[in-house]
């Protein structure tokens, strides 16, 4: 079975390297959806070639987050 982290993030630099770090041999891809950083928590990200980051503009509706974090997943359930 092949697993997919979605990690949805904002200002998150205090604890992102470390958290990503501690599921990198977990899983097999990683899904960044940043929304609106404004600290250091994108450069930190683009540091790892292996993470997928996207960008999504904050409108109050975590589903909507989720939904387009899930979307842009390589690994499919089969």
């Amino acid at each position: 079975m092949k697993i997919s982290l979605a990690m949805i993030v904002k200002n998150g630099e205090k604890f992102i390297e470390r958290s990503l770090q501690s599921v990198q041999s977990l899983v097999d891809e990683i899904v960044i959806v940043d929304t609106g950083s404004t600290d250091n928590t994108i450069n930190i990200i683009k540091a790892n070639k292996n993470y997928k980051l996207f960008n999504f503009e904050w409108c109050d509706d975590f589903s909507l987050v989720r939904n387009f974090a899930l979307k842009k997943r390589v690994v499919t359930i089969s």
